[in-house]
């Protein structure tokens, strides 16, 4: 490497070192620029909460968002998350509150401790989920809402990396189709692609140790290749935008009625 490579170098490693804590991306503030769907996940979940007497956040991380909604809790909140450094920071932001937190693994298949018809409502963001195991929790006339992350959701930018997205089918279609399955009645979908900036090389570093299952494996040492690449991209000239693609799906369970 040259003098300068060098000096990069040394720069990255310290952002691979920095550390990242529940769900919370503002060491990034003003280096990553991510548009901003057109729709308020934060917001329909507030009313919804107002609308419920108990709700389950899966996958709450840290629980940031939930804090942030704290004045429309119901009285009953209960949350999961699956990611052992999350789990620890969700207990000791949310068990003070009379939240009640589950280490529980989520993805398309394994099953929540919860019972039947348990739940008014049910959150979901950016979470795997259980589309039977969320109509069985669910009480009749309750609701569930997810914002989720498309499974393209910047396959340019892992393309930087020489991989694949891991997980290309996790499409809004294929959820309405396994909720509607479930017995559940889809009321609103929304499809949104926009952009994921960054200003510099190191921003994308941090990003991609957070986010390890973008580019499995990523470090540095093992990626300065492609990480110069980058670098060259932009001291050309070119902006290092990738493509942001997310999806929401509002579904409700009927009430049951006896003839």
């Amino acid at each position: 490497m040259n003098a300068q490579e060098t000096e990069l170098y040394q720069a990255w490693k310290l952002e691979e070192q920095q550390p990242f804590t529940g769900w919370d991306f503002s060491y990034l503030d003003g280096r990553m620029l991510e548009e901003q769907a057109p729709w308020s996940y934060s917001r329909r979940a507030a009313e919804m909460m107002r609308q419920s007497d108990s709700v389950l956040d899966m996958g709450t991380g840290g629980g940031e968002r939930l804090l942030k909604l704290r004045a429309d809790w119901p009285p009953k909140v209960v949350v999961t998350e699956d990611y052992p450094p999350n789990i620890r920071l969700a207990a000791e932001r949310l068990l003070p509150l009379g939240v009640r937190v589950f280490e529980v693994p989520l993805t398309d298949t394994d099953p929540m401790p919860f019972a039947d018809y348990e739940f008014d409502l049910v959150l979901n963001r950016h979470a795997g989920l259980n589309a039977r195991e969320v109509a069985r929790i669910l009480a009749p006339g309750g609701a569930f809402l997810t914002q989720q992350i498309h499974g393209l959701w910047a396959a340019d930018l892992i393309a930087a990396f020489g991989t694949m997205p891991q997980w290309p089918d996790s499409t809004l279609e294929k959820y309405v189709q396994q909720l509607i399955a479930a017995g559940l009645e889809v009321v609103d979908t929304r499809e949104w692609s926009g952009k994921l900036g960054f200003t510099e090389v190191g921003a994308i570093v941090y990003y991609l140790k957070a986010v390890p299952w973008l580019v499995p494996g990523f470090s540095v040492d093992t990626h300065l290749v492609h990480l110069l690449a980058l670098q060259r991209r932009l001291e050309s000239g070119e902006r290092l935008e990738f493509t942001a693609r997310k999806y929401l799906i509002e579904a409700h369970k009927g009430v049951i009625t006896h003839g």
